[in-house]
């Protein structure tokens, strides 16, 4: 039986997982999609965390090896969860020196809070990747018009990161050309270019979803399931053209990489749509899709295993065209609607599960 995973990766795509727990990692299932599935990433957020943490015992020891020093809730999920990104990490790090950096690597997240505060995120990056102390790290970083400008001054830094929450193209353009321009900042000081590493991940399903509910009425309800789609081969459109010709070329020839779209949000929240649609929709060369475990397992199953990232161009601009001709603010929508959402959703599951940890912290000392 064939593993479509492995034909999808033949066509120049990384798979990376959406998910991380001491489950995957102790019990061996991480390794097991590494060296089955090839799958060659892992990204975490609050909420995968929050459901790690909270709703599993697996995590009692070491809370109370943590609270033994500390009971400040934000250091003992710190401590915890550096221990899973760096386990993901070794576990990936075959993948990160075989791909020579160019793959294998572990997200974790700044706090969604600091999502409009520049020098708060590139502080907290800086600690994040000293503590973390693993080469084949990326610090996630919010791409809102603050940590664009984060993110330029980070990759000046020599720090590696994934510039998350990315809807509009308008945006994803504005990162693409601040990677360029901390690259060029690196050369210009002296520094080396060849292990600065980044991924832009441009949501997919949430375009959908808002844009669906927008068309409801506008007896243009044919157009429901397509923009997330178009949207994203516009940003790979952005992508061809912004890393080629002689100003990157020059970066290329100094060891730079460019910096992947990273394909996020890919589980079909419709259940009227195939399970695999912002899967097989999605695939070609230097890029990433990122897909929580039961995406895996469909895509695995029956994924159509074809390059369609870059296919119909022209298509995809007059479908957004129509779109906006139906009535749809589509601007609003991925430029600031689905962003604010996205910051406020992280920033929720953020204090939840530092709610969480405060109470679990709480209930292991009182019981011993």
């Amino acid at each position: 039986m064939s593993n479509h995973l492995r034909e999808i990766e033949a066509l120049g795509q990384s798979i990376w997982i959406d998910n991380i727990s001491r489950q995957l990692l102790e019990d061996g299932i991480m390794a097991r999609l590494v060296e089955e599935d090839g799958i060659s990433g892992v990204t975490s957020n609050p909420t995968i965390f929050e459901k790690a943490m909270a709703h599993s015992d697996r995590y009692d020891d070491a809370f109370r090896e943590v609270i033994d020093e500390t009971q400040d809730p934000q250091e003992i999920f710190e401590r915890l969860a550096y221990r899973d990104i760096r386990d993901a990490a070794d576990i990936l790090r075959p993948v990160f020196d075989r791909t020579g950096g160019a793959d294998g690597y572990v997200s974790f997240e700044v706090p969604a809070s600091m999502a409009f505060d520049a020098d708060k995120t590139i502080e907290a990056a800086q600690r994040y990747k000293a503590e973390l102390d693993r080469p084949n790290v990326l610090i996630k970083v919010p791409g809102t018009a603050e940590g664009a400008k984060a993110f330029e001054e980070l990759t000046a830094l020599g720090v590696n990161v994934n510039v998350t929450l990315l809807f509009a193209v308008k945006r994803y353009e504005e990162i693409a050309e601040a990677f360029i321009k901390g690259l060029e900042r690196r050369v210009e000081a002296g520094e080396s270019i060849n292990t600065s590493a980044s991924v832009a991940s441009f949501f997919v399903s949430r375009v959908d979803g808002k844009v669906d509910k927008a068309l409801e009425g506008t007896g243009h309800e044919d157009l429901r399931g397509k923009a997330a789609i178009a949207n994203a081969r516009i940003a790979y459109e952005s992508f061809q053209r912004i890393f080629s010709g002689p100003r990157w070329e020059a970066l290329s020839e100094k060891g730079a990489n460019p910096q992947r779209p990273l394909w996020a949000s890919t589980s079909t929240k419709n259940p009227d749509y195939p399970d695999t649609l912002y899967v097989d929709e999605l695939i070609g060369p230097d890029t990433v899709n990122t897909m929580p475990d039961q995406t895996i397992e469909a895509a695995r199953d029956h994924a159509t295993a074809k390059r369609t990232v870059d296919q119909g161009f022209e298509e995809a601009h007059e479908l957004i065209k129509q779109v906006k001709a139906a009535g749809v603010d589509f601007e609003a929508i991925v430029e600031k609607e689905l962003v604010d959402e996205g910051v406020k959703s992280f920033s929720d599951s953020y204090d939840s599960l530092i709610d969480s940890i405060k109470s679990k912290a709480s209930d292991l000392v009182h019981a011993s």
